[in-house]
């Protein structure tokens, strides 16, 4: 009697037992791969803090921007971004060390300050931010660049230069505006700061400034904090002050107007579908922290070395965020960018500088 064929039963076990163990080798190996040492962070965060450093020396030593320093040397550096071993660290710290420089803003602004500059000095700055604005977006159309480069030359200079420049450029997105473009604004915005703290501060003892009138001047017109209250105490210890409210007022604008950017590019240049963000949240994480501390800071009497500190520690990592943006930047692209990529934040300088003059010269 010839015997019926069975299915083999331990041949299929071991057969699904092998698969089994496959799998789980490969969850195991994806798991693994996914799980990256902080370590890799290393190598870009080095390079990037020893650069940092070199510019605060220069700064320090021989009155260099301390922006423009990280600039220039992140460019001149690029070369070592070439090592993939670099970009997890430059990568992080370009973006998270921008976002916390940005909050700790924060410290140094309170609703108080912004109040005591008056409705009066209020309107006139308003019109000087909006001039910056219009005359980027203008610019940027008349050498047909798109609506985004005219509006991160004009919110940055309208704003607080550099600091602004990489808050916008964090709704704007990389999509929309390479990173060599973006290097390149911030070379400009550094150099007309540095231009403006030179030549401002003798043009208002020019034309017979008051100290209220030379302080709206230099504090609604040029970029950097530092430099626009540096320029405001080289004409005298009133108008430094009344730089320092003129200034921060702007400082503490940067919320409201990063906002109303991220909803009006989001219209104006929209991005394809699956590209870049889906949604533009109307108000950014890290806008939203610099606003708690703007309140805290106006609710509480924070201590003087505790703002000191928190100050310090904010241009730090504004510094490495802008030195390792320079040094990610392929500076072939860069040198090919052209004159017309110069005009937005050249028009926003010179429309502000014309708006503030008029301004502070009616005022008073």
């Amino acid at each position: 009697m010839k015997r019926e064929a069975r299915p083999d039963y331990e041949a299929f076990a071991g057969d699904l037992f092998g698969e089994i163990m496959l799998a789980d080798t490969a969850a195991a190996a994806a798991a693994k791969a996914e799980k990256k040492p902080l370590s890799r962070f290393v190598p870009g965060l080095a390079i990037c803090a020893i650069a940092g450093a070199a510019a605060a020396w220069l700064s320090q030593n021989y009155g260099v921007p301390i922006i423009l320093a990280g600039l220039l040397l992140g460019l001149a550096l690029n070369f070592a971004a070439a090592d993939p071993r670099t970009h997890d660290g430059l990568d992080w710290v370009s973006r998270h060390g921008l976002r916390a420089g940005i909050v700790l803003l924060g410290v140094q602004v309170t609703a108080m300050q912004v109040m005591a500059m008056g409705l009066v000095p209020f309107l006139g700055l308003a019109l000087v931010m909006g001039a910056a604005l219009i005359a980027a977006l203008a610019a940027a159309r008349l050498t047909g660049q798109s609506p985004s480069v005219g509006l991160l030359g004009g919110g940055a200079t309208a704003i607080c230069g550099a600091s602004a420049a990489l808050a916008l450029y964090g709704v704007i997105g990389r999509e929309r505006i390479d990173q060599a473009l973006f290097t390149l604004t911030l070379v400009i915005l550094a150099a007309a700061s540095a231009i403006a703290l030179v030549t401002y501060p003798p043009l208002t003892r020019m034309l017979g400034f008051s100290d209220a009138q030379a302080g709206f001047l230099v504090g609604a017109s040029i970029h950097d904090v530092a430099q626009a209250i540096g320029a405001g105490f080289a004409v005298s210890d009133a108008a430094g002050a009344q730089a320092t409210v003129v200034k921060l007022t702007r400082v503490a604008l940067l919320a409201p107007l990063v906002t109303l950017a991220a909803l009006w590019i989001a219209r104006a240049e929209p991005l394809p579908e699956g590209v870049g963000r889906t949604r533009v949240p109307l108000l950014p994480g890290f806008i939203l922290a610099f606003l708690a501390l703007v309140g805290v800071n106006s609710l509480v009497t924070l201590p003087a070395d505790l703002a000191g500190h928190a100050l310090t520690l904010s241009k730090t990592l504004l510094l490495l965020a802008v030195t390792a943006t320079a040094m990610r930047t392929r500076t072939d692209l860069l040198l090919g960018l052209g004159w017309r990529s110069v005009m937005p934040v050249l028009a926003a300088t010179i429309a502000s500088l014309a708006v503030a003059l008029g301004f502070a010269w009616w005022m008073i």
